[in-house]
């Protein structure tokens, strides 16, 4: 499993989400790159500070669950010490599908930040359900705010760096 912390958040730097989204298309880069798995990436902040980010690694690990958020939740509530991660915000470079927005829910996670859907990804070929995270938000009763679209242009290019790489695998 490929997961790192960022060294911006010791010296107490505070990102704006333009950043952040920035750190996780970063993120999801180096795990195409290293044919970990597809084009996703995700950051976990609290008050602008980088808590933990990561990438896909369905691929690398030959595990369908290893979402860059589940990974980024995973390492957040590692090094916070604690599963209740109430005050962070997670951004994402596509939609959480429905396993992500459970464990999302599950972990307390304050604010989910998007850029593409999952419609984008679906029609790349991607095996998502296409149940949108604001009808598991109501369907669930879930607190967590949630802003799509955010960064949408940058979210897409990365999907068309996807498109273009002469060998992939949709999953």
């Amino acid at each position: 499993m490929t997961l790192k912390i960022d060294l911006r958040e010791k010296s107490g730097h505070r990102m704006c989400p333009e950043d952040l989204m920035l750190l996780a298309i970063e993120e999801a880069r180096k795990g195409m790159t290293a044919g970990h798995g597809g084009p996703f990436g995700a950051v976990i902040s609290m008050e602008g500070r980088i808590i933990a980010s990561a990438h896909n690694t369905v691929l690398g690990d030959n595990d369908p669950t290893r979402h860059a958020e589940i990974s980024a939740i995973s390492l957040a509530a590692r090094k916070l010490g604690d599963l209740d991660l109430s005050g962070c915000e997670l951004y994402t470079t596509t939609e959480p599908c429905p396993m992500c927005f459970s464990a999302i829910h599950w972990a307390k996670i304050s604010r989910i930040v998007f850029g593409t859907s999952i419609e984008d990804v679906r029609k790349r070929g991607f095996n998502e359900l296409s149940i949108p995270v604001w009808t598991m938000k109501d369907l669930g009763g879930s607190p967590v705010r949630i802003e799509g679209g955010f960064m949408e242009p940058e979210c897409e290019k990365l999907l068309e760096e996807w498109d273009s790489l002469p060998v992939k695998r949709v999953y």
